[in-house]
Order: structure tokens, then C-alpha cells, then sequence
């Protein structure tokens, strides 16, 4: 089966580019460089997609064929939930990403931003029976908060886009059993919060598992302290973890605002 959607793009040549889409490619692309500075990249697979505002539900994907350093503004594809390519590109959107994506974008109003990814512990944790560990500091805040949906093989089927959504519920993270680590907010900087939660809970996880030692369980009563003291899903808090990620991207490399 195809991995890529030539079989339902189309251009449309004359679609007027918003102030909101120009800002949404730039702040998604500055995503795609933070995500590369971090190593949380898989060559060319993987997806961080955002919503574009307006009436109709379209997103933003990266193209498929470039590496996370390479995506700039204006390299990126804005699809529909059919994914219809509305403007046009060189590049093919990978059907395996369209499928996660639109599953959550579709079906979670507030759903602007997901984040999806194969990153070496985060498929670790993915891949054990007992999935992610509530006794290490980052764990803890998500104890409960984690959705987790069963590998059917690589995601090109439509059919498993209501699979992933009733899986999902009303959770904001999800683990892709044996297969990778998701999250979605309600803008870049809160997914992006949220699944740098994740990820790092799966670090410490697979760390605290490489030490050899037992490991301590926290107190039920510990964290229900820290499941009510942490806020990874805060405003200000996700914005201004985002800004200064973006920060450090500038600084190395402008090169993704090209619009």
C-alpha cells in the first residue's frame, strides 16, 4: 500500500494565504527546528501538524521527503481532513501521518496542534506491558492523564481513525502501543508541553531501568500532590517553554521564516 497521498492532492493555485496561516507556517516550522535540535527527529518520518484558523478545518503537515531541518514556512502543505492538498507542492504528504493527524484534528474541536513521535525511549516505554511508570517525577503528572491505543500495523487505514479517537477519550497525551509517543493542544505551545511531559517521564523511566537498582514507588497521596501542583497544560507556562525553545533556534538558524 502507498505511503503517500498523490491519490487525493489537489492544487488550488489561487487560495489567498492568510495573516494567520503566514503566522501558523512560521510558528510550525519553528516547531519542526526545535524538535531537530532536541533529536527528536526520524529521518523523514513523523508528523507536528497545526490547524490553520479560519471556517473550513485545514492543517498544516510537513512535506514528506525533508528532514525536520530542512521544513521551512513555505515548504509546508495545507491539507483538509480528506487530505486534499489545497496548495500547491512539490512535495507528497505521507498518508500514515495524514491518518493519525486528521483522526484528532476531525474529531477534537480544540485539538489546533499534534505531535507525534518514534523517539528511542519513547517507543521503549511504548513497547512494555505495563506502559509509562508513575513513580519518577514526571511520571507522576501524568498518572492517569495517559491514553493509550494498540499497534495495527503502520497507520494507513482510515477505518482506525475512530479507533485511535475512542482510545483517545478525553485524554491530552497518548502512547501508540509499541510503536511511539503522541500529544495535542490547543496551539503549539501547549502540545508541545505536554509531550516534552511525556517524554521525558519515558527518559527517566528507561534510565532508572538501565540503573539497575529498585526503583522507589511514590505514595498514592504523593501523587495526588503532584498530579494537583504540576500544570502542563498551563498558558503561560507552555508559552514561555515555547518562546525560549524558539529562542535557541534563532539563534542557530532563521532560516525557516522563508515566507
Amino acid at each position: 500500500m502507498t505511503i503517500y497521498m498523490h491519490d487525493t492532492a489537489r492544487s488550488v493555485k489561487k487560495l489567498p494565504m492568510t495573516e494567520s496561516e503566514r503566522k501558523a507556517r512560521i510558528e510550525l516550522a519553528a516547531c519542526y527546528r526545535v524538535f531537530d535540535m532536541l533529536g527528536w527527529v526520524e529521518m523523514i518520518f513523523n508528523h507536528i501538524t497545526l490547524r490553520v484558523p479560519g471556517p473550513e478545518p485545514r492543517f498544516l503537515i510537513n512535506p514528506f521527503g525533508l528532514h525536520y531541518r530542512e521544513v521551512t514556512a513555505s515548504s509546508l502543505v495545507l491539507i483538509d481532513l480528506d487530505g486534499n492538498v489545497l496548495r500547491e507542492s512539490k512535495w507528497p504528504v505521507n498518508r500514515a501521518g495524514f491518518v493519525i493527524h486528521s483522526a484528532i484534528h476531525g474529531a477534537m474541536p480544540d485539538a489546533h496542534c499534534v505531535m507525534h513521535t518514534h523517539t528511542t525511549n519513547g517507543v521503549a516505554v511504548a513497547s512494555l506491558k505495563s506502559g509509562l511508570s508513575s513513580h519518577n517525577f514526571y511520571g507522576a503528572m501524568l498518572h492517569g492523564r495517559v491514553a493509550y491505543h494498540d499497534l495495527e500495523g503502520i497507520t494507513v487505514e482510515l477505518a482506525e481513525r475512530e479507533r485511535i479517537v475512542s482510545d483517545l477519550g478525553d485524554k491530552h497525551v497518548m502512547i501508540l502501543r509499541n510503536h511511539g509517543l503522541l500529544s495535542w493542544g490547543r496551539n503549539v505551545a501547549e502540545a508541545y508541553l505536554r509531550l516534552w511531559t511525556l517524554q521525558r517521564a519515558c527518559d527517566v523511566q528507561v534510565a532508572a531501568g538501565q540503573a539497575g537498582g529498585e526503583v522507589g514507588r511514590l505514595s498514592q497521596p504523593v501523587i495526588d500532590r503532584m498530579l494537583a501542583e504540576s500544570g502542563p497544560g498551563e498558558s503561560r507556562t507552555c508559552d514561555d517553554v515555547f518562546a525560549a525553545m524558539v529562542r535557541l533556534v534563532d539563534a542557530r538558524d532563521r532560516s525557516y521564516r522563508d515566507l
